[in-house]
């Protein structure tokens, strides 16, 4: 006799809004902050270290009512790269797909060079991304290289 595994949603479903999943746990609280998901009024569902057949152990957020812009995903990509973007309308997924670093990052990025004309005059940044793997970026303006963990968000 086989034993029978009874399947549950271990997340309750998403009527209208967003799921971002496939998050590092590791970074699963570092997207929260940096989306400021504390000043938000939305229902917001964070769940971390659930199964996952390709990473082992994921991280998810569900948003209601919420659908980001490109520059809140681009800060997603920033944190967490390849995360899964699920937008969600009526209980069904109208559209899904993996986040990834744009080519130009413009005024999210501080640079890390305290000589850059960025730190000393009221422009925004800008980075060229350089190894969208690697979350390499350079300043186009002083031409520093900032690795993916040494990157400060704006």
């Amino acid at each position: 006799m086989a034993v029978e595994k009874k399947k549950e949603l271990q997340v309750a479903a998403l009527e209208n809004g967003t799921a971002i999943d496939h998050i590092p746990p590791r970074q699963l609280f570092k997207v929260a902050y940096l989306l400021e998901l504390e000043k938000m009024n939305n229902t917001i569902t964070i769940g971390n270290n659930f199964f996952s057949k390709k990473m082992g152990r994921k991280g998810v957020i569900k948003i209601a009512d919420k659908f980001f812009e490109q520059d809140e995903i681009n800060r997603i990509a920033l944190i967490a790269p390849n995360v899964i973007l699920n937008e969600i309308r009526d209980f069904e997924v109208v559209e899904k797909y993996r986040v990834t670093l744009p080519d130009e990052l413009v005024g999210l990025v501080k640079c890390n060079n305290p000589k850059c004309i960025t730190n000393n005059e009221p422009m925004p940044t800008r980075f060229d991304v350089i190894n969208k793997e690697k979350g390499t970026i350079r300043c186009r303006y002083c031409e520093r290289k900032i690795n993916k963990e040494d990157i400060i968000i704006k």
